[in-house]
C-alpha cells in the first residue's frame, strides 16, 4: 500500500538523494500523510494578554503560555523587515531531489487545502506572489520565495519562505513523500508552520501531520487562520465586535492547545503559541495577526535578535584551541537593526 492513513510504523534508517551539501542521514518513519491521497476519500484564560490592548488589536490575537510574546517594538521591527524588499521566486522543485542548495535559512508552510495559505503568505510578504484560487489545489509544486532583502552574501534574501502543495481536497498522493523528504532533510529548515482553520478546526489530517512532526522531530507551530470568521461573522471588523467574541476564540484555543501538545511523550511538541491571523480582515488599517506571523518567522530563524555594538569591555581576547575567536560573534545575517 502507498498511502493509507500514515502505514504504521517501521523505522529504518535511509538517506535521501540530494545536492551533496544536504545531504544527512536521519530516521523516517515510513508514513506519508493520508490526505496527500485523492480527493475521494489568549489561551489559559479568557482574560485579555497583558501585552495586548484595544490601541494594538494584533497584539490580542496571539497566545502564548511557555513563550514570551513579543513587544511592540519588536512587531515593527517584523513588519519593516518583510517590508525592506519586495519577495522574489527563487525557485520550484517538485521533487526534494531538485531543491537548490541554499545558505539562508528557512521555514515552510503547509496546510489543508482552502485553509488560506496563499493568502497568508500574500500578506506575510506583502505583495501578491502566491496565486490565490477558491479551487483546491493550485498550488502544485514546492515554492522557495526571498525575504528580507539582499543578505550582502550574494542571496536576494536573508530568508526563504516556502508555500508548500495543500493536503486532502485536490491534493496529489505523489506529493506526500516529496514533502516529507523535505521537511525530515532539510538542514536549513528552522521551523514548519501549520494553518489550521479557526472555523473548522483540526482534522485528521492535521493531526497526522502533527504526528509526523513529533515522531521525527520537527520544528514546529501552529498558526490559526480566517479568524475574522470567529471575530466579526457576517459583520465589518470593529474593536467592539473583537472583544465580544474574544471569548470564543480563547476557548477555541484552549481546545486546540491540548492537541497541538499532547503530553504523549509522542515526541517534541509544538511550540506554545498560537498565532492567529486573518489575512483578509483588516482593523486599524493593519492585517489582522500579520505582524504577529512575521515575528514567529524571525524568532524560529534567530532573525528577530537585535544587533548592537559590543563595548570595548565586552570584548574578549581570548583565543581557542583552534586558533579562531568566537567570543561575543555575531552572523551578520542573524540579526536586525533596531
Amino acid at each position: 500500500m502507498v498511502l493509507a492513513a500514515f502505514n504504521r510504523p517501521t523505522r529504518s534508517t535511509k538517506r535521501i538523494t540530494a545536492p551533496v551539501a544536504e545531504r544527512k542521514e536521519f530516521k523516517v518513519a515510513r508514513r506519508v500523510p493520508w490526505a496527500f491521497k485523492k480527493a475521494n476519500q489568549r489561551c489559559a484564560s479568557t482574560a485579555p494578554s497583558p501585552n495586548g490592548s484595544a490601541h494594538c488589536p494584533n497584539r490580542e490575537l496571539a497566545h502564548y503560555w511557555d513563550t514570551a510574546p513579543p513587544t511592540a517594538i519588536q512587531l515593527r521591527r517584523a513588519g519593516k523587515f518583510f517590508g525592506a524588499a519586495p519577495p522574489k521566486l527563487l525557485f520550484s522543485a517538485t521533487k526534494f531531489r531538485t531543491v537548490n542548495n541554499s545558505a539562508i535559512p528557512e521555514v515552510a508552510f503547509l496546510g489543508r487545502s482552502n485553509v488560506g495559505k496563499s493568502s497568508l503568505l500574500n500578506a506575510l510578504m506583502g505583495q501578491k506572489i502566491c496565486h490565490t484560487s477558491s479551487k483546491p489545489g493550485r498550488t502544485r509544486s514546492m515554492n522557495f520565495f526571498a525575504v528580507g532583502g539582499e543578505d550582502g552574501h550574494g542571496s536576494p534574501g536573508k530568508l526563504a519562505v516556502l508555500d508548500m502543495p495543500g493536503y486532502g481536497k485536490g491534493s496529489r498522493e505523489e506529493w506526500g513523500p516529496e514533502i516529507m523528504k523535505y521537511l525530515v532533510g532539510r538542514k536549513q529548515l528552522r521551523r514548519a508552520f501549520l494553518l489550521v482553520d479557526a472555523l473548522h478546526g483540526l482534522k485528521r489530517s492535521d493531526e497526522e501531520i502533527l504526528s509526523m512532526f513529533r515522531q521525527n522531530a520537527i520544528s514546529h507551530q501552529i498558526i490559526l487562520s480566517k479568524v475574522d470568521r470567529i471575530l466579526f461573522p457576517k459583520s465589518r471588523p470593529s474593536l467592539a465586535r473583537m472583544e465580544q467574541n474574544a471569548p470564543e476564540l480563547d476557548r477555541i484555543c484552549e481546545q486546540l492547545k491540548g492537541k497541538i501538545q499532547p503530553g504523549n511523550g509522542d515526541g517534541p511538541e509544538a511550540l506554545g503559541e498560537i498565532v492567529t491571523c486573518s489575512a483578509e480582515a483588516t482593523l486599524e488599517g493593519k492585517k489582522l495577526g500579520i505582524n504577529n506571523v512575521r515575528w514567529a518567522v524571525l524568532a524560529a530563524t534567530g532573525l528577530g535578535e537585535e544587533k548592537r555594538k559590543l563595548m570595548p569591555s565586552e570584548l574578549s581576547t581570548d583565543i581557542p584551541n583552534d586558533g579562531v575567536s568566537i567570543a561575543n560573534t555575531v552572523h551578520p545575517d542573524s540579526v536586525l537593526e533596531r
